[in-house]
């Protein structure tokens, strides 16, 4: 199988996406990442992912990188942000999809299973814990410290001067500093994150992400969205967590077993919020082995009910 990773635009739902891709399976593998990252977060898993026979994707989504960038807030809404999934789903035309997202990509990929808005085969999350459990664990002090920033990014124009001084510098400073090994974020990578923040409205798009969901991401749910995540995701579910996460506390992931019928977790130790990036070996012999069905590396979880993982 091919490895050697590509990159095309794809047109889906009214926009263009610039897409890294690799492999030509029959089968979907959509990976979504998050702030402030790019497709390029997912370099370590799209050749593994194709040598497991899929058609790899990782998509910049809206706003980012060459990726269409609408201009108003409101166009950052989860609605729209749902669309493009469906649409780069549809615009693939692939037999099944294998969902894999980390951070505001791991929220997309949560709440695009729960809304079952396209069949999924398998679902993959990284250091972003259900959605429930998140605005539950916004009741807590611990956790509200570590979000600060999300309501810092609500104020106007300011965010943007700041992470966008040093030519962006401070952006790479999000990546380097967030990890424990920080040479797994050379100036080189750290670079394709800084030229892409630098272009014109990129910073803003990134913002209106967090600006255009604030009900969500500042931890206040309706009656309606509160059942509808309640639900019991149905869709087979691993998830990844580096345990050094500086934005998001271990305790999230506590009792997303009771919420997912068949659920998988695998805690890496020392290693932070950027788990694919910083332990991709590790992160990749999970995935082999979740999918394949063999052993996986990592620390073994036991749910609320006392289950251990499968």
């Amino acid at each position: 199988m091919d490895g050697n990773i590509e990159t095309t635009f794809v047109e889906a739902n009214g926009l263009t996406f610039e897409v890294e891709t690799c492999g030509s399976g029959d089968r979907l593998a959509l990976c979504l990442h998050g702030f402030p990252e790019l497709a390029h977060s997912w370099r370590h898993q799209l050749p593994l992912l194709a040598r497991l026979g899929y058609t790899a994707w990782a998509p910049n989504l809206r706003g980012y990188g060459r990726s269409s960038r609408p201009a108003r807030r409101a166009d950052y809404a989860l609605e729209h942000l749902l669309a493009d999934v469906a649409g780069l789903i549809d615009a693939a035309g692939k037999s099944s999809t294998l969902l894999l997202g980390h951070d505001w990509g791991g929220m997309l990929a949560w709440m695009f299973a729960l809304r079952r808005m396209r069949p999924l085969e398998r679902l993959i999350v990284m250091n972003i814990p259900h959605p429930l459990l998140f605005v539950r664990g916004l009741d807590r002090w611990s956790q509200r410290l570590k979000s600060w920033y999300i309501l810092w990014f609500q104020v106007p124009r300011l965010p943007e001067l700041l992470l966008g001084m040093g030519r962006a510098r401070p952006i790479a400073e999000i990546l380097r500093r967030s990890a424990v090994d920080p040479a797994r974020f050379p100036d080189e990578v750290l670079e394709v994150y800084r030229e892409a923040a630098r272009q014109p409205g990129a910073i803003t798009a990134m913002l209106n992400w967090y600006r255009a969901n604030f009900d969500l991401t500042g931890g206040r749910l309706t009656e309606q969205d509160r059942e509808a995540l309640e639900t019991r995701l149905q869709t087979p579910t691993l998830m990844i967590w580096g345990e050094q996460d500086i934005a998001l506390a271990k305790y999230l992931t506590y009792g997303t077993g009771e919420l997912v019928e068949d659920f998988t977790l695998r805690y890496l130790p020392r290693v932070g919020h950027f788990v694919q990036q910083e332990a991709p070996e590790t992160v990749n012999a999970i995935i082999e082995g979740w999918l394949s069905g063999s052993r996986m590396p990592g620390t073994e979880h036991t749910d609320t009910r006392g289950e251990p993982d499968r």
